[in-house]
């Protein structure tokens, strides 16, 4: 009998884990074995936050990122199949969304490995609840272009999108740009557009606002390599 894929959440953020994760997730991820992640440094770190008694030497891990061949992942499976559970874990948040973790669970299916997600913390929704916007319909766009005229048309499309269809449009960006891209949303989007900026979630520094363009062009916050996501809407 195959073993079991656990989707593992992560902390969006250095904090206490038990802050935001649910209790059972320790007792799960001391069992777990064979772990497939985004980073093999942070996540031999969060599993030794969630319990320092375990041995991560005896753990054996797998990185996936975009350059990950799906032969290489197939065979990663070979341990399932044998019979072990696995887990995946992301760099934050939950595997899968925003994540290369999806190219993996979709081996699993093909595989017939049953898919076990656990509950955790996600920005894209933690920021929607937040932001008073449409929350029936919504789309996260990922990254935007970093340069014009492909970011100022793809900002104007968003918003035709939120005009027409009341879609909330999601979307981030690497902290070290957040600024510029606050910049260029409030130089390009309508004065009625209403903007969201939700950054350091879950951290005591969290930082939630919604305003129109209008009003955020008054006072423009400093986002500078802060881990942020950002929202228009009506």
């Amino acid at each position: 009998m195959s073993g079991k894929l656990y989707l593992i959440p992560t902390t969006l953020g250095d904090e206490n884990p038990y802050n935001v994760l649910p209790a059972d997730i320790k007792p799960l991820a001391k069992s777990i074995k064979f772990f497939m992640v985004e980073n093999m440094r942070s996540s031999r770190r969060f599993l030794k936050s969630i319990d320092p008694e375990i041995n991560i030497d005896e753990l054996t891990f797998f990185e996936i990122n975009k350059r990950t061949r799906h032969i290489d992942m197939v065979e990663f499976f070979e341990n399932a199949i044998a019979g072990n559970d696995m887990g995946i874990i992301s760099e934050a948040g939950c595997p899968g969304v925003a994540d290369p973790g999806s190219d993996a669970v979709k081996v699993a299916h093909q595989k017939g490995i049953e898919v076990k997600p656990l509950v955790g913390p996600s920005s894209i929704l933690l920021s929607l609840m937040a932001s008073g916007m449409n929350g029936q319909n919504f789309a996260f766009i990922g990254y935007l272009p970093i340069k014009q005229p492909g970011r100022g048309k793809a900002m104007k499309y968003m918003e035709q999108r939120v005009v027409k269809e009341d879609q909330t449009q999601i979307f981030i960006e690497t902290p070290y740009r957040n600024n510029p891209l606050l910049s260029d949303l409030v130089k390009t989007l309508d004065g009625n557009t209403r903007l969201c900026v939700a950054c350091d979630l879950t951290l005591e520094s969290e930082y939630i606002r919604t305003k129109t363009i209008r009003e955020w062009k008054k006072e423009l916050s400093d986002l500078h390599k802060r881990p942020a996501i950002f929202l228009i809407g009506k």
